[in-house]
C-alpha cells in the first residue's frame, strides 16, 4: 500500500492530522528551497520525537574518506558529502516555563502543513493543549528568498487558545551540527567565531579538508498583537550555539509573534573575512523591506517562473498535484544562476547520494531547463562539465587511460570521482555518452553550435579517446567489444557488451569526427586551438573511425531484437507479473547475488537507448523492444517510470503511458520506493516533465523543427505548456477537439503538428 496522505490540491502539498510516524517523510516533501540554500521541514520548535535535520548550502561539501575493507588501484580516495549546515531555524519556546515539544504535550489537534508552490512558502499551524487549563495555537510560516538567496525568513506566531500566558521565545543559531552518513564519524565543521550584537547573531564555521567558510546569522524581531515590540536581548552562548531570548505574557486571544531573519553567507561568493559584514548588509535591506514586503517579493518571483515552467491539467487533480510538484522542487533545487552548482539526486531534500552531480543532469534534466528557462541555464550545465574536463582526463589516468582520455565521473563535486562502489565506479562507463549525448541534444534544441567550437569539442575528443582505448578487438569475431561494464540496468555488473554501452559509443565517436568537420570548415581559430591542444592526429582519428565501424552490437535474429548483454538470454525469463508481491521491491527482498542472476531490469537499459535516439529506429522496432524489456522490467529506479511512459506514449498505448506517468508524478508524493523519509527524487522529477512534454506533447526536433505529436489520457480534458524554443515561446494547448499552438515571439516559426508543417506568425494554429 502507498503512503497517500497527501491531500489532493491543484497549487499545494497539504498534510491534515497529527501523526508522529510521518513527521520524516513530511520533512522531506515539505522542503524548501531556492538554488543556493535549502532546507527539510524541520520544526522550529524542540521535537524529541524521530526526526531527521537537514539544511544546506549548495557547493559546499566534505570529501568522507572512502570506507572499504580492501583497496583497488584507481579506487575514489573519499564519498563527497553535502553538508548538513549549522541550524538557523531553530525557535525553542516556553509556555509558562514548559518547553514546546509534540511528543510530549497533552494533546496535538488541528494539525496542517501547507506547502504553496504558487507563492513559494512553507507553512505549519497546530493546537497543542499544554495541560488542562492551557492551550496555544501555533502558525509557522517560512520560506527563503529567490531574490536575496542567501536570505530565509521565518514568522512564528504563537496565539493563546486556553488560559492566560507567559510565552518566552528562544530563537538561535546552531553549528553542532552532524551528517547521518558520515563514513567515520569525523567533524565536518570547525567552529571558528561567535558572535552576538544585539538582536543579531553571527556564527563563522570552516568545513575540515576543503576549507569553505559559512557564516550563519539570524537577527528576531518581536510582535504582540501584531504591534512591534521592543526588547532586551538575552544571551545564551557555548561553543556551538547563540541563543537570544524573548517573549512576554499574553491574555486569552491574544498573539505573541517572533519574526526571524537568517540565512546563510559562504565564501563561494564572498571572502571570509567579509562574510560577518555581508549578512550584516543582507539584514538590514530585510528588515526595512519587512516580512510582508518579502513574502509579496517571493510570490512575485515565483509568478515569473510559473507563468513559463507550468503545465497545466484540466480533469486530474491528483496528476495536476503532481507535475507542479516535480517543477516546484527542480526549481528549488537549481535555477541556473551559477555555473559552479549543479542538480544533486536528491537536490536539498536528503543527504543520501551525497548531494553530488550524476549523469542524470545530463540525461535527464537538460530539456527540462533548455525548455523553460534562458538557453543560457542549460549551456552553464554544459559549462560546468567542461570546467571539470581536466579531472575527467586525471580520473581515466587513474584506471590507465592515456593521451587525454576522459572518464567522466558517476559521482561528483568539483570533477573527481567520488562513488564508491566498485561496480559502479570503474563499470558504469555509460555516463560518458550522456555527456556528448547533452552536448548533441542543447545544439539540436538551440541552434546554438557556437559551445562545440568554444568548449564542447574539446569534451568530445576526451571521450571519443576513452571509448577508443576502452574497446578490445575481438580476433575471433574480427569485432570491438566493451567488455566488462554495467549498463543503466545496475540490477547486471561485470556483463559484456551492453547493448546501451555499445551503441552510443559508436555514435558517440561518428558525431564526434562530425563536429571536428565542421569545425575545421567554419571556425578556424577554434580548430587551431584545439588541435594544438589535443594534438589529434589523421592516424588516430583513423583508429577511432575502425572502432566504430567495427562495434559489435548483441543481437538475436530469432527474436529480433538487440540484447541487453551477451548472456541475457541464457537467463531465466520469467515476467515481473509472475513474481510474487512476496519479492517486491526485489532489492529489499533478495540478496544482490540472486538478483545479478535474474532477469529483472532495474530501469530503461536498451529502452534507454531508444529513448535517446529515437529517430534511428522505426516505430515497429520500439514495440518489439518494448515488448520484449518492459514485462522485465521492475521500475526500481525512480529515473526508470518517465522513459517508460514516453515510449508507451509514442506506441499509443496511453493507459500503460497514464500508468508510468502517475507512478513519475506521485513517486514521493505517494512513496511508491517507500523511502521518501531519506529525501525526494529530484532528477527523476525532470523525467516527470518530459513524461508530458516529449510523451503526451510529443515534442521531437525534426529537421530543425520543432515538432508535436499529440496524445490526450483519457483520464484528462486538456493540457497545456510551454517551451521556449530559440528565444521565442510556444504555448501547446491540447484537448479532446484537437492541438493548439501559440507563437509568441518575433519571427515566423515553422512548427509540425500531428504530422502537418505549420508556418507559425505570433497567432494560433489548430490542428
Amino acid at each position: 500500500m502507498n503512503q497517500e496522505y497527501i491531500i489532493p490540491h491543484p497549487w499545494s502539498i497539504i498534510e491534515e492530522g497529527w501523526k508522529p510516524s510521518l513527521v520524516k517523510s513530511s520533512e522531506s516533501l515539505f522542503s524548501i528551497g531556492n538554488g543556493a540554500m535549502g532546507q527539510r521541514a524541520n520544526f522550529e520548535e524542540k521535537y524529541s520525537g524521530e526526526t531527521f535535520q537537514g539544511s544546506y548550502v549548495a557547493g559546499v561539501y566534505y570529501p568522507d574518506k572512502t570506507r572499504v575493507g580492501w583497496w583497488k588501484n584507481g579506487y575514489p580516495e573519499y564519498f563527497a558529502k553535502v553538508l548538513n549546515a549549522p541550524n538557523f531555524i531553530g525557535i525553542d519556546v516556553f509556555v509558562n516555563g514548559q518547553e514546546l515539544d509534540l511528543a510530549n504535550v497533552q494533546e496535538v489537534r488541528d494539525y496542517r502543513r501547507e506547502l504553496n508552490m504558487k507563492e513559494g512558502w512553507y507553512e505549519r499551524s497546530f493546537v497543542a493543549q499544554i495541560n488542562e487549563e492551557h492551550a496555544i495555537k501555533v502558525v509557522a510560516r517560512r520560506f527563503l528568498s529567490l531574490e536575496m538567496d542567501e536570505l530565509a525568513v521565518i514568522n512564528y506566531k504563537v496565539t493563546a487558545v486556553q488560559g492566560d500566558l507567559d510565552i518566552s521565545f528562544e530563537p538561535y543559531i546552531d553549528a553542532g551540527i552532524t551528517n547521518e552518513d558520515s563514513n567515520w564519524d569525523d567533524a565536518f565543521w570547525e567552529v571558528e567565531e561567535l558572535v552576538s550584537e544585539d538582536h543579531q547573531a553571527f556564527i563563522r564555521s570552516r568545513t575540515n579538508k576543503t576549507n569553505f567558510y559559512v557564516a550563519t546569522f539570524m537577527q528576531s524581531e518581536l510582535y504582540k498583537n501584531g504591534e512591534h515590540v521592543q526588547y532586551a536581548t538575552h544571551l545564551d552562548q557555548n561553543n556551538t550555539v547563540v541563543r537570544h531570548k524573548a517573549g512576554g505574557k499574553i491574555a486569552q486571544g491574544e498573539s505573541l509573534t517572533l519574526r526571524k531573519y537568517a540565512g546563510y553567507t559562504s565564501s563561494l561568493n564572498h571572502e571570509h573575512f567579509d562574510l560577518f559584514p555581508a549578512a550584516k548588509n543582507l539584514m538590514k535591506k530585510a528588515t526595512e523591506l519587512g516580512y510582508e514586503s518579502l513574502l509579496k517579493l517571493q510570490a512575485d518571483s515565483w509568478n515569473k517562473i510559473w507563468a513559463m515552467a507550468d503545465i497545466k491539467i484540466d480533469g486530474d487533480l491528483k496528476a495536476q498535484q503532481g507535475i507542479r510538484f516535480n517543477i516546484f522542487q527542480l526549481n528549488q533545487t537549481y535555477l541556473g544562476k551559477d555555473s559552479r552548482l549543479n542538480i544533486g539526486p536528491k537536490g536539498f531534500t536528503g543527504e543520501k547520494y551525497g548531494g553530488s552531480t550524476y549523469w542524470d543532469t545530463e540525461a535527464y534534466c537538460i530539456p527540462f531547463y533548455m525548455a523553460t528557462k534562458d538557453q543560457k541555464v542549460a549551456r552553464n550545465l554544459l559549462q560546468y562539465r567542461y570546467e571539470q574536463l581536466d579531472k575527467a582526463i586525471e580520473n581515466a589516468e587513474k584506471l590507465g587511460f592515456e593521451n587525454g582520455a576522459a572518464l567522466y565521473p558517476m559521482v561528483t563535486m568539483n570533477g573527481e570521482e567520488s562513488h564508491n562502489e566498485w561496480e559502479i565506479t570503474f563499470e558504469e562507463i555509460h555516463r560518458n555518452g550522456a555527456m556528448v549525448f547533452a552536448i548533441y541534444n542543447y545544439v539540436r534544441y538551440t541552434g546554438d553550435f557556437s559551445y562545440i567550437p568554444e568548449m564542447g569539442l574539446e569534451v568530445m575528443i576526451a571521450i571519443a579517446r576513452f571509448w577508443h582505448q576502452r574497446a578490445t578487438y575481438s580476433q575471433r569475431a574480427n569485432q570491438y567489444m566493451i567488455l566488462g561494464v554495467t549498463g543503466p540496468n545496475e540490477y547486471e555488473n561485470n556483463v559484456n557488451n551492453n547493448w546501451y554501452t555499445n551503441y552510443l559509443a559508436q555514435w558517440c565517436i561518428r558525431y564526434t569526427l562530425e563536429q571536428i568537420s565542421k569545425v575545421k570548415d567554419g571556425h578556424k581559430t577554434d580548430y587551431e586551438r584545439v588541435m594544438a591542444k589535443t594534438k589529434l592526429t589523421d592516424k588516430e582519428l583513423a583508429g577511432w573511425l575502425d572502432v566504430a565501424d567495427h562495434m559489435y552490437m548483441p543481437y538475436d535474429k530469432e527474436l529480433g531484437i538487440y540484447l541487453q548483454q551477451d548472456g541475457f538470454l541464457d537467463k531465466e525469463i520469467i515476467p515481473v507479473s509472475e513474481l510474487s508481491k512476496n519479492n517486491r521491491p526485489i532489492n529489499q527482498k533478495w540478496s544482490w547475488d540472486r538478483i545479478l542472476r535474474s532477469c529483472y531490469i532495474k530501469q530503461a537499459d536498451v529502452l534507454q537507448g531508444f529513448y535517446f535516439f529515437e529517430d534511428h529506429f522505426s516505430t515497429q522496432e520500439l514495440q518489439k523492444h518494448f515488448d520484449f524489456y518492459e514485462p522485465l522490467t521492475v521500475h526500481e529506479s525512480s529515473l526508470s517510470p518517465c522513459v517508460h511512459s514516453i515510449q508507451a506514449a509514442k506506441l499509443d498505448r496511453m493507459d500503460q503511458a497514464y500508468e508510468f506517468y502517475l507512478r513519475t508524478s506521485r513517486l514521493d508524493l505517494d512513496d511508491y520506493n517507500k523511502e521518501v523519509e531519506e529525501g525526494c527524487h529530484i532528477t527523476s522529477m525532470a523525467g516527470t516533465w518530459m513524461s508530458i512534454v516529449e510523451g503526451f506533447g510529443g515534442l521531437q526536433i525534426i529537421n530543425d523543427k520543432p515538432s508535436f505529436t499529440t496524445r490526450l489520457p483519457e483520464q484528462w480534458e486538456s493540457f497545456s505548456f510551454k517551451i521556449n524554443f530559440r528565444n521565442q515561446i510556444l504555448n501547446v494547448q491540447v484537448n479532446k477537439s484537437g492541438t493548439q499552438v501559440t507563437l509568441e515571439g518575433k519571427h515566423p516559426q515553422d512548427v509540425i503538428i500531428n504530422g502537418e508543417l505549420h508556418s507559425l506568425e505570433p497567432q494560433m494554429v489548430n490542428a
